[in-house]
């Protein structure tokens, strides 16, 4: 047979099965009747390669690589932006980085300690505002970062009915504060502070130092298990944006000692050097974050177990950005990681605060049963603004307009390549320089320095010969960084309050 019809045929059958999966996705009732449930975990600063299903082999993640077993595991997916706040924006409102209102990292300036975040408008249609209009019972437990409790940001003016955690990601520096935030209210869980930022130059590091009685990770996970608790009768969204592993370090010394003593032989104890607080042993102190962030997952798919809750429950796990860059110390990234001795991006470039895949692209795993089949594996690159659509859409709610991401449904339920995606995926961020990144089928481009004087020109990369990026051809092929550009200045929105020095002076088809 002639390969080109070979091929029509092949393309045929693949659209048919397509549309088979897409009308399973969407037409299959919920078990016995009852709506969905989700569960959203959001990691901080876990990278791509850290966990064990995605190739990690020092650090334990049980819990983790067991939910990866009874569902899906997403090889290419993409947060909404390289650092906290504008990620959390990304997924919270469905609007990738050229729409949405939070763009980099900015403190609200109401002159306190811990001031909270940019806060989006009262304008901003969130996620769990359509789940709360919906009938859901919404709880969000951990760090939030998108407005202090006295503005628009704050999560109970954004669809939430019950939020426990840090408001403000600068009180999150520390894993043993003096307060967190209870709905709108401040509550002391500690006597004094362990301030995050701390360094000893010389004598010994003692991890006990930088310790209080409550450790906020697991009093955060208390009020989740009590969310769950009543709200296992009727429908519920559950948010839980943990904080960890993002530094600093200071995670319970049993998983620590869990760990070798020899692996911090070579390096000895961090000292504070590249920000944040000290540790005697940063790599098995590193490994024991992550593994106890894997055991609050577990001790959550535990309780939905329990609860009978499990099987009529979609859960979600993936984080907000790639792992921590490196610092002034050539032996430690921030806080004291070494992410070279875990292999953390797995061979990807850049870190956090990068638009290279080392800093964007993290691990997501997604479990339904009776929908998702155990085990299953989907190569389809996806990201951030996805999850609004996805979840309304398997919740079976009213989709709202605007949204700039695409139902993952047909893709989680069955085989690669059956995304409908027809815009570029697209990230402007305002740090870090300013940079923009878009990425369309294989075809990725970068553009860097934006906020500076020496603009840089764009790069073009391969992504499915080239997942390091480590080949330029924007020379060899500049009708394709044509096309991107000129999709990328035609959809862009300015946004004062996050600029983007270069392309905000050449205005957008958009305005």
């Amino acid at each position: 047979m002639d390969r080109h019809i070979l091929k029509v045929t092949a393309s045929f059958v693949l659209r048919v099965f397509c549309l088979i999966l897409i009308f399973i996705w969407h037409k299959t009732p919920q078990a016995i009747g009852k709506p969905l449930n989700v569960v959203f975990i959001l990691a901080d600063d876990l990278g791509y390669g850290e966990v064990g299903v995605y190739g990690q082999t020092k650090i334990q993640t049980p819990n983790i690589d067991r939910l990866a077993m009874e569902g899906v595991r997403l090889t290419q997916h993409y947060t909404g932006a390289p650092v906290c706040a504008p990620a959390r924006c990304v997924l919270m409102t469905g609007k990738h980085l050229a729409h949405a209102e939070i763009r980099g990292n900015r403190d609200s300036g109401n002159g306190r300690m811990f001031p909270g975040q940019w806060p989006i408008s009262d304008s901003a249609l969130t996620m769990a505002e359509v789940f709360q209009a919906s009938g859901y019972r919404v709880g969000g437990f951990g760090k939030w970062g998108l407005g202090p409790t006295n503005t628009s940001g704050s999560p109970m003016k954004q669809g939430f009915d019950r939020f426990f955690g840090y408001n403000c990601q600068r009180n999150a520096h520390s894993y043993f504060p003096f307060f967190l935030d209870s709905n709108e209210r401040e509550v002391r869980i500690n006597p004094g502070l362990i301030f995050g930022h701390q360094r000893k130059p010389e004598g010994v590091v003692l991890a006990d130092d930088y310790r209080l009685e409550r450790y906020a990770p697991d009093v955060i996970l208390n009020e989740a298990l009590k969310f769950l608790d009543q709200s296992k009768d009727k429908p519920f969204f559950l948010y839980l944006p943990f904080v960890e592993p993002h530094v600093a370090m200071q995670p319970p010394e049993e998983w620590v000692e869990n760990y070798p003593e020899s692996w911090d032989e070579e390096k000895g104890a961090y000292r504070g050097q590249n920000g944040y607080l000290p540790h005697p042993r940063p790599r098995a102190g590193y490994a024991a974050m992550i593994s106890d962030l894997d055991e609050h997952v577990g001790t959550i798919l535990k309780r939905l177990d329990e609860l009978g809750l499990a099987e009529n429950t979609l859960v979600v796990f993936t984080s907000d950005n790639g792992t921590t860059h490196p610092g002034g110390d050539p032996d430690f990234h921030i806080g004291g990681v070494d992410a070279q001795f875990f292999n953390s991006t797995a061979g990807l470039r850049g870190w956090k605060g990068s638009v290279y895949e080392g800093g964007i692209r993290v691990p997501c795993i997604v479990r339904w049963p009776g929908k998702i089949k155990a085990g299953s594996v989907n190569e389809d690159p996806s990201y951030f603004p996805d999850w609004f659509p996805t979840l309304t859409n398997a919740a079976e709610l009213d989709l709202p307009n605007g949204l700039d991401g695409v139902d993952l449904g047909p893709a989680l339920s069955g085989s690669t390549n059956c995304l409908q995606r027809e815009d570029p995926m697209i990230w402007e961020s305002a740090g870090y320089g300013g940079q923009v990144a878009l990425r369309q089928g294989k075809w990725k481009a970068v553009r860097q320095n934006l906020n500076r004087k020496n603009v840089l020109d764009w790069e073009l990369y391969d992504l499915e010969t080239d997942s390091g990026e480590t080949r330029n051809l924007a020379d060899q092929r500049p009708d394709v960084i044509q096309r991107l550009e000129s999709f990328y200045v035609q959809t862009r929105s300015v946004e004062p309050d996050f600029p983007n020095t270069f392309y905000d002076s050449i205005g957008t088809a958009a305005e």
